[in-house]
């Protein structure tokens, strides 16, 4: 799904915290422009390390592990795209070996956990859902009698729908305060209120203080249980301009909040029956093909900026300047029956059909998914275009159609 950058950095090195689905666009970006890229990831198999000109089996969040790395390797910057957590690493392992870095240590904690953010947005007046901090059931249940049914009770440090449930009935607080505090790293969790409506995401660069918005997708997602789960990112969103309007200024006003002066966020919004709502926001390039996406649809080279960014170097605004290309575009992910992966067919035909601008694979076959719950669930993606947003999403629905994931279940087999 990446394209050909107009710069080449022979020479510079980058560390990337990250080989898995959310960085491939990075990745592939980094290798094209000439970067040496290092990697780091704790899976051996993570679909990413085929750009990189050296892999290291480490966790993107084993902080000591990453900066001894980066200190050996004399790495001129460091880039956390796509994943949550890591984001605060690489700032502060930037900051102790005076590499450049978009963000500060302080801004990227608070794009990194969803508490600080919601107590951040709080003093700034940023629009967002109510919610309430606790630390176990019984204050879970009395915050979501106040709240209100259906809520929603999330980790506040955990992102790709972990720890995250919709709650419908008072008897079911207890099994999603289970689910919250088994994910967070706090031993606290969060009951917010559930803002039905649309969902939208905004995808940005800021420069010099300045925030450039680029594309405003809608967020289709799934039914339950997958809650919170995409399904496609869909360009142009179908709100009014209007909307659009107060979506922009709500993205704008919670990354100013949270410090964000340069480098790309990644903000979703909610739009429901009393305006819109920020949801939370990432100082990082979206980890669902979003920069690609933004490139085919205007032009403007997201991961281009946030490798320039992370090296140094001056992003221009004409770089952030869109120009619409298509009438519209989506990203259309993958979903695979249950089972362990035998093999997957189609995807040449698939790639060949009119409007298909990239198709990524995540997993290799001996891969076992399970039932479909989470982002980490997903097997794949579509990037198509079109004269429209629903020609656009027609064409990637027929390539879905041709993609075929053969699995097997290996319990029923003993």
């Amino acid at each position: 799904m990446a394209g050909d950058p107009r710069e080449r950095d022979p020479g510079k090195r980058l560390l990337v915290l990250g080989a898995g689905p959310a960085q491939l666009g990075l990745l592939a970006a980094a290798r094209a422009r000439e970067l040496y890229v290092m990697a780091v990831d704790r899976e051996p198999s993570a679909p990413g390390f085929r750009y990189a000109d050296r892999r290291a089996i480490v966790s993107t969040e084993d902080e000591s592990g990453i900066e001894r790395l980066a200190s050996a390797e004399r790495v001129d910057g460091v880039i956390a795209p796509g994943i949550d957590w890591p984001v605060a690493i690489a700032a502060r392992v930037a900051e102790r070996l005076a590499l450049p870095h978009p963000i500060s240590p302080e801004t990227a904690a608070l794009s990194t956990s969803k508490l600080r953010q919601r107590e951040r947005f709080a003093e700034a007046g940023v629009p967002q859902p109510v919610y309430e901090i606790c630390s176990g059931a019984e204050e879970a249940k009395e915050a979501a009698e106040r709240i209100g049914l259906p809520c929603v009770i999330k980790a506040p440090d955990r992102q790709g729908q972990r720890g995250l449930t919709l709650v419908r009935s008072a008897d079911e607080v207890d099994e999603a305060v289970r689910v919250a505090l088994d994910a967070s790293r706090t031993a606290t969790l969060l009951v917010e209120e559930h803002v039905p409506g649309r969902e939208v995401t905004v995808n940005a660069f800021s420069t010099g203080g300045h925030f450039h918005p680029l594309t405003v997708t809608d967020r289709l997602t799934a039914p339950l249980p997958a809650f919170g789960v995409a399904l496609t990112h869909a360009w142009p969103s179908e709100l009014e301009p209007a909307q659009i309007g107060a979506v922009i200024e709500a993205a704008s006003a919670a990354a100013t909040a949270v410090g964000i002066a340069d480098g790309p966020s990644y903000t979703q919004v909610l739009i429901g029956p009393e305006g819109v709502r920020v949801g939370e926001l990432a100082a990082r390039l979206g980890g669902g093909h979003d920069a690609e996406l933004c490139r085919v649809a205007l032009g403007v080279d997201l991961n281009g900026a946030a490798l320039s960014a992370a090296v140094g170097q001056e992003v221009p605004p004409t770089a952030l300047a869109p120009v619409a290309r298509v009438g519209g575009a989506c990203v259309r992910f993958l979903v695979p029956p249950p089972g362990e992966l035998r093999a997957i067919a189609g995807v040449e035909d698939a790639f060949g059909q009119e409007g298909i601008r990239g198709i990524r694979i995540y997993r290799r076959p001996g891969h076992r998914f399970g039932e479909f719950r989470r982002g980490a669930d997903r097997a794949g993606a579509i990037l198509a275009v079109g004269d429209s947003r629903e020609e656009a999403l027609k064409r990637a629905e027929r390539a879905d159609g041709t993609i075929r994931f053969e699995t097997v279940d290996v319990e029923a087999l003993v």
